[in-house]
Parts: C-alpha cells; structure tokens; sequence
C-alpha cells in the first residue's frame, strides 16, 4: 500500500492557525505546517485499525491509573504556530515528531503496520526501533503501560 499523496493548496499566502478553522475542504484532512495549507486524502483502513487498538489499549490503562486523559487522532493542536495532529505518512512523521518533541512531549511512538514494527522517540533524542515481538513501554510518560506490538498490529 503507497502512503496517500499530499498537496499544498496554494503556495502563497501563508495561512494563520485562525485562519485554518475557518478553512473547510470537504472530505480531506487539512493541517498547517509553517504557515503552508496542507491536504490530505483520510486515513486509510489500517491507519483506522491499528490506531483503535492502541486507543482502546490506552484509554483502559489511563482510565485505570487515573493519569490523564485522551483525545481523538482528529483533534487539532497548536504547537508554536502550528496546527498539527497525529498521521502516519513515514516522510513527514518524523518532521512532526520532532514538533511534538519541541513542544513538550516525552514520548512518541510511530507506528508502521506494513512493516509490523514501531519507533520509540524521546524527548531527550534517544529513539529504539521495536519489533512485532516486542511491547510499547509507556516509560516515565505513562508507567505501567505496556502493550504487546502484535497486539495492535
């Protein structure tokens, strides 16, 4: 399966984050990356897939240990300047990653389901390649998770 395509609607002027809630393209995910309009087909099955998982996995654990609180994949952030939210394209992930990181994060995990493997992040720039045998580790972020990769896969 490709990764979906993207393209940026119209390369001048720059957009404001204000400016992008008032933007609607139906049926495509649209998000600001330095001030550029970026749109996107939606996410496919095993994005969907894979994410529910995991989501489902993560909200019994942070529902259990009462450390926190999450929110849908298409929930929008400001981080500095920008609007972004969670995808799963390989070559403008870790750009993102990096601006989570930026912006506070600890902990990030990238998951890739063709592959079947994950990359672990952290804010301090140390990164671990996990296989399908091996578990997500909520670390400091959130300790006591754990969740077997194949689980989510």
């Amino acid at each position: 399966m490709a990764a979906e395509r993207a393209y940026v609607t119209d390369m001048s002027p720059l957009m404001t984050a204000e400016e992008l809630l008032q933007t609607n393209i139906p049926n495509k995910r649209t998000e600001l990356v330095r001030g550029r309009l970026i749109v996107r087909e939606p996410a496919g099955d095993s994005h969907g897939r894979v994410t529910m998982n995991l989501t489902v996995r993560l909200g019994a654990h942070v529902e259990s240990a009462g450390c926190g609180q999450l929110v849908a994949a298409e929930t929008g952030f400001t981080l500095v300047v920008e609007v972004l939210s969670p995808d799963d394209r390989p070559g403008e992930t870790l750009a993102k990653v990096g601006d989570w990181l930026e912006a506070g994060a600890r902990l990030a995990w990238v998951i890739d389901p063709q592959r079947r493997l994950a990359r672990v992040y952290r804010a301090d720039g140390t990164e671990s390649l996990l296989a399908e045998s091996d578990a997500l580790d909520g670390e400091d972020v959130l300790p006591g998770f754990n969740c077997p990769l194949a689980a989510i896969l």
